[in-house]
């Protein structure tokens, strides 16, 4: 037996006019619609978001009403001739702008006179544009920071063909530059390859209880070399037994390029200090006594490329990329990382960790 009573209400959600609206309104796309007059006759919540939020509504407002935006305006005016038209760019000014890819087409009998009206969609690109403005900006770094080694390697091995190889001690130097500028080469392309495994969610966690002090003595065991070089002292301050909840590789590379950060930036004859809290989350701090890092860098400093002082980084063999690494895993972590800073004082960088596995450890 049929519930009539059901299928009445079915009836009515499907009706017509009821479902042209719950689409227009549940569109993400911004829709609008203007007759011959340019005048709109029908549009959407989003169209509302995107033009104006002080006009009540949109219908029987004029498009010139609306925006002076002439890109827009000659869209829908060629809809009204009879033309589809795409690709249209259109962007909006203020604190949070956004980028439309408008398409316009013609609505009604198309014949000599044009169009009865026109049908513009708005299509949100901005979270694409932006990626594309990353994108370009990565490559643009990239380009650059290959070219500088590469135009010393270039350099010195023509000047050893035309001859410096019969000067002994010269050739020594020449060989040791070249040698120098290739181990930048592959550590940079090493951490490009990295930093793009981790973005493109292909690195996965074993995350598992570390203990926490032996890993820094590792750590610091592998970067004695480094801190000799520069006159500076490794302190492990991290009580023996104290765990925190990691995969236990990933977290050495972390502290090392942290330690190895703290290592190039303190003074000669500092000190770098890694050290552990416990409360709502581990803490692991790496603090150095260098210069410190002026305030406006900070809010800049995990990003890619990003550098204080280019020239004393790349002398010290930087690739710009070890801080971006370490916020990408210590994310993927679950945690972040953090850095405090003040000027004379030193810089102290802290990985925050769950006190609990944010990742499965059997999720491999």
């Amino acid at each position: 037996m049929r519930d009539t009573e059901t299928g009445d209400k079915t009836d009515d959600i499907f009706a017509a006019g009821t479902l042209f609206e719950a689409t227009l309104a549940g569109m993400r796309e911004g829709l609008l619609v203007v007759n011959k007059d340019m005048r709109v006759v029908a549009s959407n919540a989003a169209a509302h978001k995107l033009f104006s939020a002080s006009i009540a509504r949109l219908k029987a407002q004029r498009l010139t009403e609306l925006t002076r935006n002439p890109a827009i305006y000659n869209a829908f005016l060629d809809g009204l001739k009879g033309n589809e038209v795409g690709g249209v760019k259109v962007e909006t000014h203020g604190p949070d702008r956004q980028v439309f890819d408008l398409r316009v087409v013609p609505i009604g009998n198309v014949n000599g006179r044009g169009a009865d009206g026109a049908l513009g969609v708005f299509f949100d690109i901005t979270r694409t544009e932006r990626l594309e403005l990353v994108r370009q900006e990565f490559l643009s770094n990239v380009s650059h920071e290959l070219r500088t080694p590469l135009t010393a390697i270039l350099a010195f091995v023509e000047t050893l063909e035309s001859g410096a190889t019969e000067d002994p001690e010269s050739c020594q130097r020449f060989l040791s530059i070249i040698r120098k500028n290739a181990s930048r080469m592959h550590g940079l392309i090493d951490d490009i390859l990295e930093l793009t495994a981790i973005e493109g969610g292909n690195v996965q966690l074993r995350v598992a209880p570390v203990e926490l002090h032996s890993v820094v003595d590792d750590v610091g065991a592998s970067l004695t070399r480094q801190a000799e070089a520069h006159g500076v002292t490794l302190e492990n301050q991290v009580m023996p037994g104290a765990m925190v909840y990691a995969d236990s590789r990933r977290l050495e590379q972390m502290l090392t390029n942290l330690i190895d950060n703290g290592i190039k930036f303190s003074r000669q004859n500092g000190t770098v200090t890694i050290s552990h809290e416990s409360g709502t989350r581990d803490r692991i701090l790496v603090t150095d006594d260098g210069d410190g890092i002026p305030a406006q860098h900070l809010e800049r400093l995990f990003e890619r490329f990003y550098r204080v002082d280019r020239a004393r980084s790349r002398e010290m063999g930087g690739t710009g990329l070890g801080l971006a690494i370490v916020k990408h895993l210590a994310l993927l972590h679950g945690g972040e990382v953090t850095v405090q800073s003040e000027l004379g004082k030193g810089s102290m960088f802290t990985i925050h960790l769950p006190t609990t596995p944010a990742i499965s450890p059997d999720k491999t």
